[in-house]
């Protein structure tokens, strides 16, 4: 297939989001057009930035966040799209990773997604360093749009095998403390907010602590004291050539002296006020020769506009009131433009959604022996009393001095911490708190964690950008490219070929383009495979071929907190341990258990002309024999001492006059006399396509497929020109295994059950009528368990639920 620059329209293939997103953005913006021209191109610019830019917002539920290795780590992606949230299926394949401290990928998967779910799992390996580390996921179409729109989170990795270096109990804090002025800069003479945010930097938790703010002769101009989380906020008016420093005090009594952000002669200052339970107030000032010009307001949340405004600045400011009516759910930015369309200044606004998905969740008990049977009933609501279908995922593991519950979910991820940027403590916090307190919290958490998921320059550039990444409609896509074996320079229009050896034949073609690149679109291609790739030898002799990792190698620049594990925790570490060997002793048949990933395994060309089992027939210890015996449909003919091949082309009676693609385990075989010279003895089935194939850009005359008994090419030697190399297809699904007590002997087994991680279940689906139920079975461990449940509604409705129950030992 030829590389090609995609339009998102043409993507979603007519998706109802389009057209609903669309419609939205009609219906918000339809007041502007008859305003000033300027608002009017930044509008349509915007509007056609957002019709080709599609955004994926990918949320992965991870089973626990505290490892130890050796054990499985399970997960199950949600691809949504990120204006209304719906299951996106535009991408079917997922990439997900695990990195270190370094940012060194040390594991990494492909997984399928189907609807816009998917699921898998890495096995821990007893090679990694005890650290913190980070499990990443995006999609192809997502590394157009930078790192920072993946989806991240930290966790814990425990090698128990190796030395841990517990900490003593009390080890030195690292703080940092940032400054964040509301509306993005300091200007003389203009009152300002200032946000801030102090954090240890080991835990990445907020903390708590008293300070100052000083001008250049030490007056103080601003107390210091953080709201919640670290996070706090102050206003002042800095003077003309002044500068200011904050002088903190810290709870360990370490003070800090730092810098606030550079206050400007010239710009513009913007401040958010709640004016009445309905309307926000924008104020917008300007120090500067500007204080006269017209400016342009633009309101968006996940890109739909709800707000489009002009005013002229009087007096260097100017006012905007907002119907919070017009404003979309979740984040809104709110973006200043001076008369040059420039985004000059920049702000927040959260409005809380109205609607999730009711998860509920309720045990049979809430008290449990060792070995014994646990029913979870499940019910999803769309409000009290409305049951809903939702596509859930449950995770029930020992919640201990290792193992905290989670404090991220899909809901609180979807509508907050995916649009802001750096990490956000207890994002759960600002749904479930309410009032004065928690609306101030919410509100430095805008001022503090500004992050825009485009950048203007590219919205209001002439010409849109072309894409390099194009979505994974139908499966994986492997890149490569194409140069002169000799010199190195770029080959284009080269028409190369990718198969992997094997009984069920596939083989993808595509040309390289005016670049050198060349990608095959890789259909239900499944596990660790060899493939080879290659052009056409007898034709394009002097190519080198090279294939392409497709890992993104950019990573965002997030803090990365250190790994503290202290004295205290050296039993339950050890028990850890314990726990991680006892399934490998006893169960390791199960741990290796993989799902059929349900592909067609039918040949790529469908059903043949002829099929012949050479087993049904006198087996010939030549080629030449069998196929002038026993295949009517293929002419063998002998042309300056050379073999050529003339398959009848059936519909029309004639003969093709130039040689068919003839395949062997799928791998093309381009020199006849190769396959001529083949012992047929190893080969099972041979098959015939006695018509013209077309298969993408390429037309062939024909085709003749040789399968082996194993499917391994049997020792065929294939061109040395050709590329051969290790490539690892999407990932196989690997089942969960738990063992039961159905019965007294069951229970009375004397084999050890030391599971923290009592079940996973990724593919919950609710009825109908919202309900489901789930059945597992405790271990030998006592302690309080929790019940996880995370999930998704084909509407958009996001939810979870956690509940606990409790284990305790069972009577001798």
């Amino acid at each position: 297939m030829k590389l090609r620059s995609l339009s998102v329209k043409a993507a979603i293939r007519g998706s109802q989001y389009f057209v609903l997103g669309a419609t939205l953005v009609m219906a918000a913006t339809e007041h502007t057009h008859a305003q000033s021209e300027p608002l009017g191109n930044i509008v349509q610019q915007f509007d056609a930035y957002r019709s080709k830019a599609l955004q994926e917002k990918l949320y992965l539920h991870l089973d626990r966040r505290f490892y130890a290795c050796g054990e499985t780590m399970w997960f199950k992606a949600y691809n949504t799209d990120g204006v209304l949230h719906k299951p996106l299926d535009v991408s079917k394949v997922v990439y997900v990773e695990v990195l270190d401290e370094t940012q060194k990928p040390v594991l990494q998967g492909k997984i399928a997604l189907k609807d816009g779910t998917g699921n898998g799992s890495f096995v821990l390996p007893v090679s990694l360093a005890s650290g913190k580390y980070k499990v990443r996921a995006y999609t192809n179409w997502m590394k157009n749009f930078g790192p920072e729109f993946y989806f991240e989170a930290p966790v814990t990795i425990v090698n128990s095998f190796t030395s841990l270096g517990l900490a003593p109990e009390k080890a030195a804090a690292a703080y940092s403390v940032q400054f964040f002025p509301e509306g993005g800069n300091l200007v003389q003479g203009v009152s300002s907010k200032v946000a801030f945010q102090a954090v240890n930097t080991k835990t990445g938790k907020g903390i708590d602590f008293t300070g100052k703010v000083v001008d250049g002769e030490g007056n103080e101009v601003a107390q210091l004291q953080p709201h919640r989380f670290g996070i706090g906020q102050f206003t002042f008016t800095p003077a003309a050539s002044a500068s200011y420093t904050a002088i903190i005090e810290l709870p360990d009594k370490q003070v800090i002296r730092q810098k606030l952000p550079q206050v400007y002669e010239q710009g513009y200052s913007l401040h958010l006020q709640e004016l009445n339970a309905e309307q926000l107030q924008i104020t917008v000032s300007a120090a500067g020769p500007q204080q006269l010009e017209p400016i342009y307001l633009l309101g968006h949340a996940r890109q739909l506009i709800g707000v489009a405004e002009s005013a002229r600045l009087q007096q260097g400011s100017a006012t905007f009131v907002v119907d919070k009516s017009k404003l979309a759910e979740g984040i809104t930015h709110f973006t200043v433009f001076n008369s040059q369309k420039q985004p000059v200044s920049e702000r927040l606004y959260f409005k809380r959604p109205t609607q999730m998905l009711q998860v509920k969740a309720a045990s049979d008990k809430s008290l449990y022996t060792t070995r014994e049977k646990v029913t979870t009933n499940l019910l999803t609501q769309a409000q009290a009393g409305q049951a809903i279908p939702a596509n859930l995922s449950v995770s029930v593991y020992k919640l201990d001095s290792l193992q905290n519950e989670s404090a991220t979910d899909i809901y609180a991820y979807l509508w907050l911490t995916s649009d802001l940027r750096g990490t956000v403590e207890q994002p759960s916090y600002y749904f479930t708190a309410s009032g004065p307190q928690a609306d101030e919290a919410l509100d430095n958490l805008m001022l503090t964690h500004g992050w825009s998921r485009f950048r203007w320059e590219e919205v209001l550039q002439e010409q849109q950008a072309a894409y390099k990444f194009l979505p994974e409609f139908d499966g994986h896509f492997i890149r490569g490219k194409v140069t002169d074996a000799e010199t190195g320079a770029i080959a284009k229009n080269i028409t190369t070929y990718l198969s992997a050896p094997g009984r069920h034949v596939r083989l993808y073609n595509s040309t390289s383009d005016e670049t050198g690149l060349i990608q095959f679109e890789a259909k239900d291609f499944y596990g660790p495979k060899e493939i080879v790739v290659q052009s056409n030898f007898k034709k394009d002799s002097l190519y080198h071929f090279e294939i392409f990792s497709p890992f993104s190698e950019k990573y965002a620049a997030r803090p990365w907190p250190a790994l503290e594990l202290e004295e205290h925790l050296q039993q339950e570490l050890t028990q850890r341990h314990i726990g991680v060997q006892v399934p490998y002793a006893y169960h390791e048949k199960h741990l290796n258990v993989f799902s059929a990933p349900g592909i067609d395994s039918t040949a790529f060309y469908g059903k043949a002309s002829a099929t012949y089992l050479l087993d049904d027939y006198v087996r010939f210890k030549v080629m030449e024999e069998v196929m002038r015996e026993y295949v009517p449909g293929v002419l063998v003919r002998l042309r300056k001492g050379k073999f050529h091949f003339n398959v009848v082309n059936s519909p029309h009676s004639t003969l093709f006059n130039t040689n068919p693609m003839v395949l062997l385990d799928g791998v093309p075989v381009f020199d006849i006399d190769k396959i001529m010279a083949f012992d047929p003895r190893k080969v099972r089935k041979l098959e015939v396509f006695t018509t013209r194939y077309f298969h993408g850009p390429e037309v062939y005359p024909g085709l003749v497929s040789y399968t082996t008994y194993q499917g391994d090419l049997a020792g065929f030697q294939l061109d040395p020109r050709s590329l051969l190399v290790e490539y690892e297809g999407l990932q196989l699904q690997r089942e969960f295994y738990a063992p039961a007590y159905n019965n007294d002997q069951q229970r009375q087994n004397r084999l050890p059950d030391f599971r923290n991680l009592l079940h996973w279940a990724p593919d919950v689906v609710t009825r109908a009528d919202g309900k489901a139920a789930l059945s597992f079975y405790t271990s030998d461990q006592p302690g309080t368990y929790v019940v996880v449940v995370q999930g998704l509604t084909n509407s958009g409705l996001a939810g979870s639920r956690s509940i606990t129950f409790e284990v305790k030992q069972q009577p001798l």
